[in-house]
C-alpha cells in the first residue's frame, strides 16, 4: 500500500512546519522493524520520524491488524485475560494495547471537541446522548 505523504507533518512543535499537511516537506527515508514500518524525515528540519507517530500503533511492537483485533475483541466484551487467550498474547500486552488506545482517544477528543461553540441545549443533548451510552 502506498503511503500518503501528504498526510503527514513532522510531530516537534520546534520545526516551523509543525502541523500544516501537504506541504511537500515529508519525504521517505528508510524502513524499521519486522514490520518494515516507514521511517519519514521532514524536508524542512532535517529530522525522522515513524510512519506511525500520530497512530495507535505507535511505539507497539505489534502489527496493525494484531493490535485492531485486540481492540475489536476489547470492544465485543472480551476480557483482558479472554481476549489475550484468543489472540495468542500476553495479558500484559493487552493491557498495554488497551491503554494506548486510552491515552490515543483522550488526545484525539480533546482536539476534536475544542471550539465547537454549542448552545447550551446542544450541549445538554450531547451530555443526554454520552450518558445514555456509555454510563448505562
Amino acid at each position: 500500500m502506498e503511503l500518503d505523504l501528504s498526510q503527514h507533518f513532522y510531530p516537534n512543535p520546534d520545526c516551523k512546519d509543525y502541523g500544516k499537511k501537504g506541504l511537500g516537506n515529508i519525504t521517505t527515508s528508510t524502513t524499521f522493524g519486522k514490520q518494515q514500518i516507514q521511517l519519514l524525515r521532514c524536508k524542512t528540519c532535517n529530522k525522522r520520524f515513524s510512519e506511525r507517530h500520530n497512530l495507535v500503533f505507535s511505539g507497539l511492537r505489534l502489527d496493525e491488524k494484531t493490535v485492531t483485533k485486540i481492540l475489536l475483541g476489547l470492544a465485543e466484551g472480551l476480557s483482558i485475560r479472554a481476549c489475550a487467550r484468543v489472540k495468542g498474547v500476553n495479558k500484559d500486552t493487552v493491557q498495554r494495547v488497551l491503554e494506548r488506545a486510552r491515552h490515543h482517544c483522550i488526545k484525539v477528543l480533546t482536539e476534536l471537541l475544542k471550539d465547537l461553540h454549542l448552545t447550551e441545549c446542544q450541549l445538554d443533548e450531547l451530555w443526554a446522548f454520552i450518558k445514555k451510552r456509555v454510563l448505562r
